[in-house]
């Protein structure tokens, strides 16, 4: 386990950081009063309510700090709606009179205090008697680790780490820009892979970065992006209803190993986004929901904090406290986790009033309209607090809406977002290879329509979780055909997903084909790579990867119209596409042909810029990929001959449900 020095001074408690062990500091019988201390400020208290405190996670939560010589733990937690506060926990037997908190003078509605010989491991809750007489037990919203479910309470902890990763942090700015390649592989962590020995068991981070680390370096992704590790009582939700938005998931480990997991990542040069969830929370009884006894973080009309498809609750993003809850959230795990960017899920449902809702179930805003003003101001705030702190970071919004400018800089009218899920390119893509070849020549356009807007946003191509679930069937088998047809749909669309503008995410499994849906409460099929055809998926995809990393072509541009161009879409009745991705360096540009049938093509002409011979850089049909080997051995030498355009061209080979590259032999 990463542990903290005990021979450096920890700069969140201003202590000698002891050696962390999950276990009681005190004991019932050992009963001493809780002393009035406070770590806030007037500015913190003016902040908070202006909803402009961005750090909240230092102030609010359990706190070991040294006073009058003695180690203990400064509570405090908002509740304005409580008559009554007290720490509940072991070390006083879950006596709820015990050790009350005070309410601060000043009406934030915080109410804290210190309590002595209470230190890292102790597990508590709060006691909290609301103001219609409720007796509430609530885990602390700002708690850094909890029990593990279904225990519901959480525990003392720290943040502090002895980080090494010096190197990446201070060169992530080259690897995370927006004109750098970013290929994403999207990993849940409980299911990415499992001891055969146990496979009821999730791994701890520890584990899982022993065999992740290697595996992402070897593939050659860029990032990984985690599906939520904040804590989720609930395992299907995946980690989308989150209970301790300031804790990491407890089932696979404690702060300190979430952050080796990443810090290894790192180490390898590898970047590492979360998703992060602001639109809703559930409705356990221990969590955010009704906490102080009233609707607290969530709104009282369910028109506005009921979320309809999730059975979960919607922040009230127009209260301040709540607005400095969220943002300080986002900010603590690019802080404390050196996390290199923030997926927020689920933006769509914040933009709109009227999302997911009939006539009458919705509130209109101010001006009568569907657009959640709120939620559109918070979403701003937090990007610009996000890059203001962190201006190396990305954000990536899932949006599945025409909202004009989600990855537009706030100061232009934007959300201020970096990149933005390109759902429409996804769908349309996934149902066009859904398609019998035979029959593509008529839907064409299916492919050809995305780069009508491709550059409207900065736009990610997800090859997502949520394609693979819910009887949607795995990517492989989505594709038509007997099994070699449809392992080389698989490889085609890869091929057309990594030469089409935009970054990449790549959902774990999809890229050695794996057949089966994903399943959350089991390991990844690994056993499949022996097999000679889903090593060949992924030999492919390690050689996009690293074809995406070495062309500049491909991702120089990414989010701009200078970046590509059409050679070809009129090639219906072959269903034959020809396009260029261009580079900075006109002579590094790269011809992608893309023949959507089984059919192989001998000699086929296509128009290319400039004279000279064009070598073949990647064939998708390559026997190293289980492809059948029809590939272009020899470079192809331009003629006088005018073609789509151009002034010269060359002839090739297609292979059957294949793509190939060509680039100028300098």
């Amino acid at each position: 386990m990463a542990k903290s020095s005990n021979k450096k001074k920890n700069p969140e408690t201003l202590i000698e950081s002891p050696e962390i062990t999950k276990e009681s500091t005190s004991s019932c019988d050992d009963i001493k009063p809780v002393e009035s201390l406070s770590r806030f400020t007037e500015l913190d208290i003016h902040l908070f309510r202006e909803g402009k405190h961005y750090k909240l996670y230092d102030k609010l939560g359990a706190h070991v700090m040294e006073h009058n010589g003695v180690v203990g733990t400064y509570f405090a937690v908002w509740a304005p709606n409580a008559s009554k506060v007290s720490v509940i926990g072991n070390f006083n037997c879950w006596n709820r009179e015990d050790h009350p908190l005070s309410a601060r003078w000043d009406s934030s509605g915080i109410w804290e205090g210190w309590i002595p010989n209470v230190g890292n491991g102790e597990v508590y809750k709060y006691f909290i008697l609301s103001n219609n007489g409720q007796h509430l037990e609530k885990a602390d919203p700002f708690a850094f680790w909890c029990e593990v479910a279904p225990q519901t309470a959480s525990i003392v902890w720290d943040t502090w780490y002895e980080w090494k990763d010096e190197e990446w942090m201070q060169s992530r700015k080259e690897k995370n820009k927006l004109n750098a390649p970013i290929s994403v592989y999207e990993v849940h962590l409980g299911s990415w892979r499992r001891d055969p020995s146990e496979p009821d068991r999730h791994l701890t981070y520890k584990e899982i970065a022993d065999s992740l680390v290697p595996y992402v370096k070897e593939m050659g992704f860029t990032h990984v992006e985690f599906m939520p590790v904040m804590e989720h009582p609930y395992t299907p939700s995946w980690g989308y209803q989150i209970t301790g938005y300031f804790s990491c998931a407890s089932r696979m480990g404690n702060p300190q190993e979430l952050m080796y997991l990443i810090e290894r990542l790192h180490q390898e040069g590898i970047g590492v986004y979360m998703d992060w969830v602001p639109s809703h929370f559930p409705g356990d009884p221990h969590g955010l929901y009704r906490f102080d006894g009233t609707a607290l973080y969530e709104h009282e009309d369910p028109r506005k904090g009921y979320h309809p498809d999730w059975k979960s609750y919607i922040f009230n993003y127009g209260r301040n406290e709540v607005r400095s809850f969220l943002i300080s959230n986002a900010l603590f795990w690019l802080d404390r986790y050196h996390t290199d960017g923030l997926r927020v899920d689920a933006v769509a449902s914040m933009l709109y009033l009227d999302y997911s809702r009939n006539h009458g179930e919705w509130i209109p805003n101010e001006f009568g309209g569907r657009e959640n003003l709120e939620a559109i101001s918070l979403l701003r705030e937090m990007n610009a607090a996000a890059y203001g702190e962190f201006p190396d970071i990305q954000t990536i919004a899932e949006e599945s809406t025409a909202f004009p400018g989600v990855s537009r800089p706030v100061f232009v009218g934007g959300l201020g977002f970096g990149m933005k899920w390109m759902m429409g390119w996804m769908n349309d893509t996934l149902k066009y290879f859904e398609k019998d070849p035979s029959f593509r020549k008529w839907h064409q356009d299916q492919l050809t329509f995305s780069l009508v807007y491709s550059f409207a946003e900065n736009f990610m191509l997800p090859l997502s979780h949520d394609e693979v679930v819910y009887g949607k069937g795995s990517l492989v088998n989505k594709m038509p055909g007997d099994e070699w047809q449809r392992l080389a749909n698989l490889r085609l669309l890869f091929a057309y997903m990594f030469t089409h503008p935009g970054t990449k995410l790549m959902f774990m499994g999809g890229e050695f084909g794996q057949p089966s849906e994903w399943n959350f409460q089991k390991s990844l099929d690994w056993h499949l790579l022996e097999q000679d055809s889903h090593k060949g998926i992924a030999e492919c995809m390690k050689a996009l990867n690293q074809l995406y990393r070495n062309e500049p072509a491909l991702y120089e541009h990414s989010f701009s119209a200078e970046g590509f161009e059409w050679i070809d879409t009129q090639d219906r009745e072959n269903s034959v596409l020809v396009y260029a991705r261009k580079g900075v360096d006109p002579t590094q540009d790269v011809i992608v042909v893309l023949n959507l049938t089984p059919v192989p093509r001998q000699s086929y002409r296509i128009g290319v810029p400039t004279k000279g011979a064009w070598q073949e850089i990647f064939n998708s049909d390559s026997p190293e990929f289980y492809g059948s080997g029809k590939v272009n051995a020899k470079p192809a030498t331009t003629e006088n001959k005018t073609w789509h355009g151009k002034p010269y061209s060359i002839t090739i080979d297609l292979p059957p449900l294949g793509a190939t590259f060509f680039k100028k032999v300098q």
